[in-house]
């Protein structure tokens, strides 16, 4: 199993509704059949000193290996993705793991 995992922080001054419409957008990577599994949400806005709550939105994918997750990064649906969504944020921070 391959477990990526990405946490996006939007621009400040990002409007409610481009937060929405990211939001939808990164639910929509959902239809890469390559994906076994998507996780998709906001901050649980946990208060612990460990926990950090300063991202926007965050991304888990589960793949079956590492071919499929390499796939998928070049998936034309996943580079549409990109295109049409990384004026809207400030910094991608990705964590990748296997099982």
């Amino acid at each position: 199993m391959f477990i990526h995992n990405v946490f996006f922080w939007l621009k400040p001054g990002t409007t409610a509704e481009e937060s929405e419409t990211f939001l939808n957008n990164v639910r929509a990577l959902k239809s890469i059949d390559l994906i076994d599994s998507v996780y998709v949400g906001t901050p649980a806005m946990v208060d612990r000193p460990v926990v950090d709550n300063s991202y926007s939105v965050c991304l888990t994918t589960i793949f079956k290996d590492r071919a499929a997750h390499d796939a998928y990064q070049v998936h034309p649906d996943h580079k549409a993705f990109i295109a049409a969504n990384n004026h809207l944020w400030q910094k991608v921070q990705i964590y990748d793991a296997v099982e």
